[in-house]
C-alpha cells in the first residue's frame, strides 16, 4: 500500500475547511493534490474529527490482528484434518 505523504489529522483539516466554506480548487492547490483526490478523502474520512480517525485505525489494527489468527487457525485445522484421514 502505497504510504501517503499528508497525515490522517492534514486530511481531517483540509475536509473541515471546505466546510468552512472555502473552495476545493483553493484546497487542492495550496496542497498540491488533485480534486479526485481530495473528493476521495472526503468520501473515508468525512465528518470524522482527527480523535474519530485514530479510533479507525486502530479498529483496522486489531481486525487484521484478528484475521491473521482465523487464518492460522484454519490452515492448522486443515492440516489436522489432512492427517487423520491420512491415519486412517
Amino acid at each position: 500500500m502505497k504510504k501517503t505523504r499528508f497525515t490522517e489529522s492534514q486530511i481531517v483539516a483540509s475536509i473541515q475547511k471546505q466546510e468552512a466554506g472555502i473552495p476545493v480548487k483553493e484546497i487542492c492547490r495550496d496542497l498540491g493534490i488533485t480534486e479526485p483526490t481530495f473528493y476521495n478523502w472526503k468520501a473515508k474520512y468525512g465528518g470524522m474529527q482527527t480523535s474519530d480517525v485514530k479510533k479507525m485505525k486502530d479498529m483496522e489494527t486489531e481486525l487484521s490482528q484478528y484475521k491473521k489468527i482465523v487464518a492460522e487457525l484454519t490452515f492448522e485445522n486443515r492440516a489436522m484434518k489432512n492427517f487423520i484421514e491420512k491415519k486412517l
